[in-house]
């Protein structure tokens, strides 16, 4: 059973002391490092450090944003370490580490606010779009296939040109331009 502690801040210019000053006395065995924004996905010692931790060890920091990006991340890693028998203690939030049954009250808790903002989320977006549908607003990449286009491809074609010289003019590919050949052939 280890003490292993998690230290990390966003830019090259800040230190790490006043993390260190706070965990001194969690008389920790081994210490992790970083300089690394809190939102890169790529963190290597975080990763090392998750992957150093075993049953029974306890993971310190001193606040949450040091671990995670968001509720939903900090909730997701929080129960990877459970599963794995892993404490998490952040020692100037002390309501979210999970050795005490208020912090895996307001763990469970926060995880019902992170799934309710999700939810919400997605519904509005889903009210945004509806309105914008019915406002004509149409979504995606615009057809390249156009009557328009159609109707060249069809001047070429009566003109004689093939299929590469007909990329060549328009700049479209192969499978474009067959594909307006065939809604060609559907309309006449």
């Amino acid at each position: 059973m280890a003490n292993v502690a998690y230290i990390r801040v966003s830019t090259g210019g800040q230190t790490l002391d006043s993390q260190k000053d706070a965990l001194n006395d969690c008389q920790i065995d081994r210490w992790f490092e970083e300089k690394a924004s809190g939102l890169d996905d790529a963190r290597p010692v975080l990763k090392e450090c998750l992957g150093y931790l075993r049953e029974g060890d306890t993971l310190y920091m001193t606040r949450a944003d040091r671990l995670a990006r968001s509720s939903g991340h900090l909730l997701a890693m929080v129960e990877t370490l459970r599963k794995k028998g892993v404490e998490v203690a952040f020692v100037e939030q002390p309501e979210l580490s999970t050795n005490t049954a208020h912090g895996e009250l307001m763990l469970t808790v926060l995880a019902g606010v992170a799934k309710f903002e999700t939810r919400l989320r997605a519904e509005r977006c889903a009210e945004g779009i509806e309105a914008a549908k019915a406002r004509g607003v149409k979504f995606g990449r615009p057809a390249k296939v156009t009557p328009e286009l159609v109707a060249k491809l069809k001047n070429m074609r009566l003109e004689g040109l093939g299929v590469a010289e007909m990329m060549k003019v328009t700049g479209l590919g192969r499978s474009t331009i067959f594909k307006a050949i065939q809604k060609e052939s559907e309309t006449a």
